[in-house]
C-alpha cells in the first residue's frame, strides 16, 4: 500500500480548484496551476480535501497514486506558499548580480555567465554570493537551481563552486609529500 498515496490532501481556503474531466486547476495568491491526472488513478473531491486512490492494482497504477498524490500537494503548496533554492557561491571573486531578467555569474571563468530567467521566476540576490531563486513550480525550481550549479559544480579539494544552501560537500585530502 502507498504511503504517500493513502494521505488526503488538503485544500487551504486561499487556494481555489476548478476541474475539468481529469484535470485540475489552482489558483493562489502566487498565481496559477494544473495537473493533468492519469486514468489509472481516480481523484474523489471531498469536504476534507482531495483523496488519490488507484483504479485498479497493477503495478503502474499503484506507482501512479502516490505520484499523482504529491503532484497535487505541490501544486497546492505552491500557488499559496511557492518554493524556494537557495544557493551560495563559495570561492575567491565568485559573484551574483541580477540585471533585469538577466542573472550574471561570475564564477572564475574569463568570462561571466549570463542566465536569462524565465517567465513567472524570482530571483533575488540579497549579498553578491547568495542567490534566492523562487517559483510556484517545484519542478523548474529545482531544475534552475541544477542548472545555475551545472556552470561550476563544488569541487572536494577546495570545496570551490555554486552549493546548495545545506548541502554537506565531502572534502578529500589533498597530495602528500
Amino acid at each position: 500500500m502507498s504511503r504517500v498515496g493513502k494521505h488526503t490532501v488538503v485544500i487551504p481556503a486561499s487556494v481555489t480548484m476548478s476541474q475539468e474531466r481529469d484535470v485540475f486547476f489552482f489558483k493562489g495568491k502566487l498565481g496559477e496551476s494544473c495537473i493533468s491526472v492519469p486514468d489509472c488513478v481516480n481523484v474523489c473531491v471531498n469536504e476534507h480535501g482531495l483523496d488519490v486512490r488507484p483504479n485498479d492494482e497493477t503495478s503502474f497504477a499503484r506507482a501512479m497514486w502516490g505520484t499523482v498524490q504529491r503532484n497535487l500537494t505541490n501544486a497546492i503548496k505552491g500557488v499559496s506558499d511557492g518554493f524556494c533554492v537557495t544557493l551560495d557561491l563559495v570561492g575567491v571573486g565568485y559573484k551574483a548580480l541580477v540585471n533585469g531578467q538577466t542573472l550574471i555569474l561570475q564564477l572564475g571563468f574569463s568570462h561571466d555567465v549570463e542566465y536569462l530567467i524565465p517567465e513567472g521566476v524570482l530571483i533575488k540576490c540579497e549579498k553578491p554570493t547568495q542567490i534566492s531563486i523562487t517559483s510556484n513550480s517545484k519542478q523548474l525550481t529545482g531544475s534552475i537551481a541544477a542548472r545555475l550549479r551545472s556552470y561550476r559544480p563544488p569541487e572536494p579539494y577546495k570545496g570551490k563552486g555554486v552549493i546548495r544552501a545545506g548541502e554537506f560537500v565531502v572534502r578529500k585530502e589533498g597530495k602528500k609529500k
